[in-house]
């Protein structure tokens, strides 16, 4: 990933070469910021982990542009949404504008592009074709993997605008390195395209208030539990663990499920057999603070990812981790977590039970989990963005 001299004290800018850029040498009028768009379709999207990618990318840019006045005079950012979309509008630094009617696929390709200034940033996976002048983050893979996981809507529009987005678009980034090589294979970015890794972030956990949980406490911490997070889709591989709830049962331990449901998703979800298994369906954010802060462990079998945003949830709450060994899960856990094959249920259980015997087994998981969950950072991600928009823009953004 491109790396940019942009985060020095504004008296250092000038020996970095920021700041030093004559008026009117950007895109607009001289002495005017150079103004870009971000596509704010994620506003009217149900939160999964890659609109929270979206929500937290902005919140950080526009906390970083209210704090810097010297990157506001090269930079100026509009958020373009649905009209009726919802979401925060007490934005800082950056303008919310709503434009037209719907909120779908038809106002990403239709209305947008005509009410959007480029360069255009989009942190969703989709974006309008008819643009080539922005950044789009593919987070993944997994609609061409796993078909039978997503709806056939949700699977043929991201089939059709992939691989053109792939071809198009000045910049391509995505989440992790394993997302990237698997994007590349699959063909949906030709090969000889540099794609840039902006991962995840932690942060938004520690406003999280288990205290203000809504679930039963007492039935909750009745007896050590496991905790699974996301939806039942099939590539999730909740039904893996499922099959081993009765084992877990007998040996003291019980299986908590949570996760929305979400059109996105093919009718075709595991369904979960055993009585043993306790389902809660959607938690809140507070909700998910108190699960994984009480958690034995975060079980997380998932058959591919192009990140796994809540293993680094539950690192950042000191949860034990036991996590798949493919695809994203390696390169986000590092040494932090137990990996294992997903297609072996009995290694998993064994990994439980030695979790509920071995406190410093959990206590060593835990910190490692801290020190490794400090890779992922929103503000950091999001100022690597700011660095592509300027860079976009013709800004005073200079690469090492």
């Amino acid at each position: 990933m491109r790396t940019y001299q942009l985060n020095l004290p504004h008296e250092e800018r000038g020996r970095a070469g920021l700041g030093t850029r004559p008026s009117g040498t950007g895109h607009g009028p001289p002495g005017a910021a150079a103004r870009a768009t971000i596509n704010g379709r994620f506003l009217s999207q149900p939160k999964t982990g890659v609109q929270r990618y979206a929500y937290e990318i902005v919140r950080q840019m526009d906390a970083i542009l209210a704090e810097d006045p010297l990157l506001r005079s090269h930079l100026a950012l509009d958020i373009v949404a649905p009209e009726r979309a919802a979401g925060p509008s007490d934005y800082a630094a950056i303008r919310r504008r709503g434009v037209g009617g719907g909120k779908g696929y038809g106002w990403e390709q239709g209305v947008l592009p005509l009410r959007a200034r480029a360069p255009l940033l989009n942190l969703c996976n989709t974006a309008p074709l008819l643009r080539r002048r922005q950044i789009v983050c593919i987070h993944g893979a997994n609609s061409f993997v796993y078909p039978q996981s997503y709806s056939r809507r949700f699977r043929y529009a991201q089939r059709a605008l992939f691989p053109t987005i792939g071809r198009r678009a000045q910049t391509i980034t995505t989440v992790s390195n394993a997302s990237a090589k698997l994007l590349k294979s699959l063909g949906i970015v030709p090969a000889d395209r540099e794609i840039d890794v902006i991962p995840n972030g932690h942060e938004h956990v520690h406003a999280w208030r288990p205290e203000a949980t809504r679930l039963d406490r007492a039935a909750i911490l009745e007896r050590p539990y496991v905790l699974v997070i996301g939806s039942q889709a099939p590539h999730k591989n909740v039904r893996m663990l499922d099959a081993i709830a009765g084992a877990l049962n007998a040996r003291g331990i019980k299986l908590v499920v949570t996760g929305g449901v979400f059109n996105m998703f093919s009718s075709q979800a595991a369904q979960l057999g055993a009585p043993e298994t306790s389902v809660l369906g959607y938690v809140t954010d507070d909700d998910l603070a108190f699960l994984l802060s009480n958690a034995l462990c975060l079980a997380f079998p998932s058959l591919v990812e192009g990140f796994g945003l809540p293993l680094v949830e539950a690192m950042a709450l000191g949860c034990p981790v036991v996590s798949s060994n493919v695809t994203s899960m390696p390169e986000v856990c590092g040494n932090a977590a137990i990996l294992l094959p997903p297609d072996r249920p009995e290694l998993w259980l064994e990994a439980i039970q030695g979790l509920h015997d071995s406190p410093s087994l959990r206590a060593d998981l835990a910190a490692r989990g801290a020190k490794q969950v400090r890779r992922f950072s929103w503000a950091a991600s999001a100022q690597a963005y700011i660095d592509l928009l300027l860079d976009a823009t013709g800004g005073p953004c200079r690469p090492l």
